[in-house]
């Protein structure tokens, strides 16, 4: 069965585009929020996350705790913001390549802000079918796009109930 390489899911969080946009946007958040992400460090000067923006992101997956490096490919203020991740270890991302790429969207809505989040898979010069034996001892038994489509949905729940309840948001 061929591969699935892109999953998206969106929810409508009660709260304006420019600040699910600031949260999103910082890539040392996403902890906050992501079911695996432990949040990131962000190589270079603070500020504003732009394009060109490197971070160390890093993750959990039950025992097991690894480092991806991301590049951010596009800001639009308020709008979108995606990154792409091509470096992968255990305490530091040695190990180069096309790994995925993450991208939020944020629409105004009357109730607030439609919150899109997409994943897709880099690994488009992997056999189909090594691709999926390998997802399938790395993400018990699911391919990476079962996987992440649940991941996504934990995390647009979590990011909504978060910025929903922030007194500083609104």
């Amino acid at each position: 069965m061929p591969r699935t390489f892109t999953v998206s899911d969106s929810i409508v969080v009660q709260v304006r585009p420019a600040d699910v946009y600031r949260h999103v946007s910082d890539p040392a958040r996403m902890g906050d929020w992501s079911p695996e992400n432990l949040g990131a460090t962000v190589h270079g000067a603070a500020g504003e996350t732009r394009v060109g923006t490197v971070f160390d992101g890093r993750n959990k997956r039950g025992a097991f705790r690894w480092t991806t490096r991301c590049t951010v490919t596009a800001v639009e203020q308020d709008r979108l913001f995606r990154f792409r991740v091509h470096a992968i270890g255990v305490r530091r991302p040695r190990i180069p390549g096309p790994i995925a790429t993450w991208e939020y969207r944020f629409e105004p809505v009357p109730e607030g802000t439609r919150v899109t989040e997409t994943w897709t898979d880099d690994r488009r010069s992997w056999p189909d079918l090594a691709a999926n034996a390998f997802d399938r001892v790395a993400t018990p038994g699911h391919t990476f796009a079962e996987f992440q489509r649940r991941n996504i949905s934990t995390t647009l729940r979590n990011l909504k109930r978060v910025l929903e309840s922030a007194p500083d948001i609104g």
